[in-house]
């Protein structure tokens, strides 16, 4: 006479047994999990960058792109206009008026910085603590301006990470952070809010040529 245990695992047996046989497809490990991008790195983070709530400005050289941005400056009447890139100061003295004071640095209105690199998949801009600007420009002013060239597009973050390694080799910067787009969260009631946790506004002018 079987025990109650033998009978249980008899009809748990007899009812595998019956059980129709699964075949899955083996999952596929080697497409691209990605979309594909498009041909031209410039329209696809143009497009990437607008969806995510950012701007783009094209130019050829970095001269014509003072030009445009002293245009947007006299519409919207920026003022306190902060820079501490000795490369874009440059370029600004005698055009766009600056300072680079830390002194009335709580006062500033629009930070002007370069970048590491720009995402195109996500519309993205790489910055690090080892540029120029630092930290706080990237992070403190209601309007950001970056200032960037068609040889510092990637494809991917990750592209864009391994270029951030192997420019600073050994020495990694304490902070490379990922912009995409304004600052913004809606955590409290689900209401949206532009600037809780950096600028308001974002807009990148990208230049063809370097500088």
């Amino acid at each position: 006479m079987s025990s109650a245990r033998d009978d249980i695992l008899a009809r748990i047996k007899s009812a595998g047994d019956k059980r129709a046989g699964t075949d899955f497809e083996k999952p596929d490990f080697v497409s691209s999990v990605y979309l594909p991008l498009k041909e031209n790195l410039s329209d696809e983070f143009h497009d990437k960058l607008e969806l995510a709530g950012g701007k783009l400005m094209v130019a050829n050289t970095i001269v014509e792109a003072i030009e445009k941005l002293q245009t947007i400056i006299h519409e919207n009447q920026w003022k306190n206009i902060f820079c501490k890139d000795d490369i874009l100061q440059k370029y600004l003295s005698g055009k766009i008026p600056f300072t680079s004071d830390s002194r009335v640095f709580e006062q500033i209105q629009v930070g002007i910085t370069r970048c590491e690199y720009l995402v195109a998949h996500l519309g993205a801009v790489l910055v690090s603590s080892g540029q120029a600007s630092g930290r706080r420009l990237n992070v403190f002013p209601e309007i950001h301006v970056i200032f960037a060239h068609e040889d510092q597009l990637t494809g991917y973050l990750e592209s864009g990470l391994e270029k951030i390694k192997k420019k600073y080799s050994n020495r990694l910067p304490s902070l490379i952070s990922v912009i995409t787009g304004p600052s913004r969260t809606a955590d409290i009631e689900k209401t949206l809010v532009m600037g809780m946790h950096g600028p308001k506004s974002l807009l990148v002018l990208l230049c063809k040529e370097p500088f």
